[in-house]
Order: structure tokens, then sequence, then C-alpha cells
């Protein structure tokens, strides 16, 4: 027959038994304790590696919860670091703009300096019609600011364009170096006259075309190239760049010289309308 000591040994009587042991165990230790010594020697050699054992795992537990709360405090210290440093990002960012803006209105008191005679308006250029460079633009003045058809434009060091429409409170302006533009311009001291002709082909190559030089004037690499005084449309003595090679041409009667605009035609962003138009000559 199979003992079952869950069913043969009653609970109590088990507790019962291990209360009388306890006791007698507690009262031969007052008494005699020198009874119970190997049984503690032995109690101590079972539990001590147990106690290491607990001790160490309760170390390693508390070591991964001091690195879990040193990773927390770090993620968040890192979330506070990186919203700073957007924070400085942006407020850099926004310095630049304020420092580029005030560059730009330097650069057009500069300019407004160089052509003090002429009457002008400043103006922001607000949309392009083709992509790469300036030929064609238009720009957030027109007729209630005094803007009208045929107002010379500048911007840098010198001559930008006309205005070819304008609008109540916007104008169309065209450049210098598109294909339909021609200007009537002097050379050097001299004052000797062209015809520079606009050419976005030649711009690609970083020049502009003056033609028409007589061949007996002196044409000299770095001569300056104003608006003669003679242009139908143009004002007298706006800068269009300098000269960067000459040669004769093949009739032996003329010469023609590359131009280096004094513009930049790839980013423009404010301008200076002259306000004063070329006076018209009836015949």
């Amino acid at each position: 027959m199979k003992f079952d000591y869950k069913k043969d040994i009653s609970p109590k009587y088990l507790l019962l038994v291990l209360s009388i042991l306890s006791i007698l165990l507690i009262i031969i230790s007052a008494v005699s304790p020198n009874t119970l010594k190997g049984v503690r020697s032995t109690a101590i050699e079972l539990i001590s590696p147990m106690q290491k054992g607990v001790n160490k795992a309760g170390g390693w537990v508390s070591d991964q919860f001091q690195i879990f709360g040193d990773v927390k405090e770090l993620k968040k210290e890192n979330a506070e670091l990186r919203k700073e440093i957007n924070d400085y990002k942006n407020e850099l960012d926004k310095n630049e703009a304020e420092l580029s803006e005030l560059q730009e209105l330097r650069d057009l008191y500069a300019l407004d300096q160089m052509y003090p005679e002429y009457k002008k308006t400043a103006a922001r250029v607000v949309s392009v019609d083709t992509t790469g460079w300036f030929n064609e633009f238009y720009i957030n003045k027109g007729l209630n600011q005094g803007v009208y058809e045929d107002c010379n434009v500048i911007c840098d060091d010198g001559l930008l364009g006309i205005v070819t429409e304008s609008y109540d409170n916007y104008a169309k302006v065209r450049a210098i170096i598109d294909d339909r533009s021609s200007i009537t311009a002097q050379i050097g001291n001299n004052g000797t006259l062209c015809t520079v002709e606009g050419s976005l082909q030649t711009m690609d190559d970083g020049y502009l075309m003056a033609t028409d030089i007589d061949k007996n004037s002196v044409v000299s690499e770095g001569d300056k190239v104003i608006t003669a005084n003679v242009s139908d449309r143009y004002l007298y003595g706006l800068t269009v760049g300098y000269v960067i090679s000459v040669k004769d041409d093949p009739n032996n009667l003329t010469q023609t010289a590359k131009i280096k605009p004094t513009v930049g035609f790839t980013d423009v962003k404010d301008v200076f309308v002259i306000l004063d138009r070329k006076q018209e000559v009836n015949y």
C-alpha cells in the first residue's frame, strides 16, 4: 500500500511536531550551547553560500535599478539638450538672416551714394520668369510708387536692367543680359562708343559682347564701360561692366570686346529703381 503523506499526516500534527522540535532545540541551545555547535556550523556552511548568492543577486538588482535611473536621467538631459541646440540653431539662423539683410541694406546704401544725382526707390524681387538667370523678373513697386516703363534699375555696383511693364503695385524688369537687350555705352576715359548686346549664351561663360567699337579707338583690358549720354533709354553714367578682352573684327573697321558685368544675375533680391527717366526727344 502506497503511503500518501498529504492524506495520512494531518498538517496540524506536522506543525505540532515541528514546534516541539524547535522548542527542544532552543532549550538545548540555551542549556548546553556546545551541544548544537556542530549543527550551527553545518547550518552556517549551508546558509552562507546562499546568503552570498542572495546578496550578490540583490546587489546586481540594485545596480540595474541604478543604471535604469541613470539612463532615464540621461534621456531627460539629452531631450533638454536637443531642445536647447534647436533653440540656438533657430536663433543662429535668425541672426544670420538679419545680418544678411543688414549687409544688403548697406550695399543698397553704398549704391545709392554712387549715383546721388538720381531719385530712387528701393524694391524687392518677388517673382522670376525664367530659371538660372535673372533676365526677366518682377519687383514689388509699380505705378503707385512712381515706377514707370523705361525706369532704369540698378543693384550691386551698376546697371541691372530696365522696366518694361508697370502696374499699380508691381513692375516687370528686363535685365541687360536678356537676348533682347541692347545698350549704347561708352568705354574708358575717351568715351569710345559701343553697343553692349544682351546674350544668355555668352553669360554662361561670364561675359557680354560690346560691338561696333571704332578700330582706331584705344580699348584696353580693365577699361570701365558705362551707359553713354546718347543712349535712348538708359541714363548717363551707369556702370555696365569692365573690358576683359578686345579683338579686331574681320572687316578691319571695328573691334569687339568682351565685357564682364558688375552685377551678379544669378541671385537678385533687392534693387534700386531710378525714378528719373531719360528725356524723350521728338524729331
